[in-house]
């Protein structure tokens, strides 16, 4: 049996495997400020293929302004429409 040998890579490079996947390296993660479990937008532009954390503007922007009203002032300004 023959022992595998392993193939050193330069720094910042990866290659397509025979199932068309990528493995990003780590310092390219971390710039990024991309972590295990966030989802990535595809984009192509030309022949380059872009990688974007994919944000979800109802998550983002959801509960910003709580604490603005008082406690029951908006739940009486919409019994002011009945």
């Amino acid at each position: 049996m023959a022992d595998k040998v392993k193939v050193r890579r330069r720094r910042g490079y990866t290659r397509v495997s025979g199932k068309h996947q990528i493995t990003i390296p780590v310092d390219a993660l971390a710039k990024a400020g991309i972590q295990v479990g966030d989802q990535l937008r595809v984009d192509v532009r030309g022949n380059e293929i872009v990688l974007a954390p994919e944000t979800d503007v109802l998550e983002r922007y959801s509960g910003i302004f709580d604490g603005v009203y008082p406690p029951g002032y908006l739940d009486e300004l919409r019994d002011e429409w009945e």
